[in-house]
């Protein structure tokens, strides 16, 4: 069994709500009676892509078990590689393999740098491809991103969705222990299905998305920071549930 924890769109802009609210749920976790095999961070990890937004985070997002990141629309690759990652600054898609209890979570970059919307360029599904294929066959996999490649029904992460993700699904086919996808971008916690599998949707630290049927306005500040814990059993199956962090 794996049990890792999600959170995502943190917006770190130097703020003190932003830090504040990011720093709450990492002390929230690194209390927990039964640590976590690791934290998955689904991008948005800065607000404006600066250096020292990354510089904050590594601070906040420094914990004793294994914290595994992946750009959002709002993150900047080479600021992001230099200040969270310590490695040489570039421009290239950020993909990163992890081994975690026997389960194998690509962390992949959905981010077209300029633009709301994401891909997985052709660099990234070759990697996606390639990496899958090198795993033994009885090795699960968890692919994780950005932008949701399907529709959740409000047009503000609508959007800025996966584009084509019909190549992502015909790549999943070929590649059956990939137990399901994780995602961020829209800041509501939302489950659906995408090729077959278990799509799950990380909720945001910074804010709440309100639905269409909540109401006109679709940020809601007063809710408090959201984070997800997934249990992905000897079956391959995950399990989702869902938290609030409360001050």
């Amino acid at each position: 069994m794996t049990l890792l924890a999600q959170i995502s769109d943190l917006h770190l802009d130097g703020s003190e709500r932003a830090t504040r609210r990011a720093t709450r749920v990492m002390d929230y976790l690194r209390a927990l009676p039964h640590p976590v095999d690791a934290l998955l961070v689904t991008g948005d990890i800065a607000d404006h892509g600066a250096e020292a937004e990354y510089e904050e985070a590594a601070q906040i997002l420094d914990a004793p078990f294994p914290v595994l990141t992946c750009p959002g629309n709002h993150d900047a690759r080479p600021a992001y590689r230099k200040a969270l990652l310590g490695v040489a600054p570039e421009q290239g898609p950020i993909n990163q393999l992890h081994h975690v209890t026997g389960t194998a979570v690509l962390m992949c970059d959905s981010t077209i740098p300029g633009r709301d919307e994401g891909r997985l360029d052709a660099r990234t599904l070759a990697w996606i491809d390639s990496t899958l294929t090198a795993l033994p066959r009885d090795t699960p996999a968890l692919i994780a991103f950005h932008q949701p490649p399907v529709a959740l029904h409000h047009p503000l992460p609508d959007a800025g969705m996966l584009q084509e993700p019909e190549r992502l699904a015909a790549l999943l086919d070929a590649h059956p222990q990939v137990a399901a996808v994780l995602t961020g971008h829209a800041h509501t916690a939302a489950a659906s299905a995408f090729a077959a599998r278990p799509l799950v949707v990380g909720p945001a630290v910074t804010w709440t998305l309100r639905m269409p049927w909540e109401g006109d306005h679709p940020a809601d500040l007063d809710q408090p920071p959201g984070l997800a814990f997934h249990v992905l059993d000897d079956d391959r199956r995950l399990t989702t549930h869902y938290r609030v962090v409360l001050p």
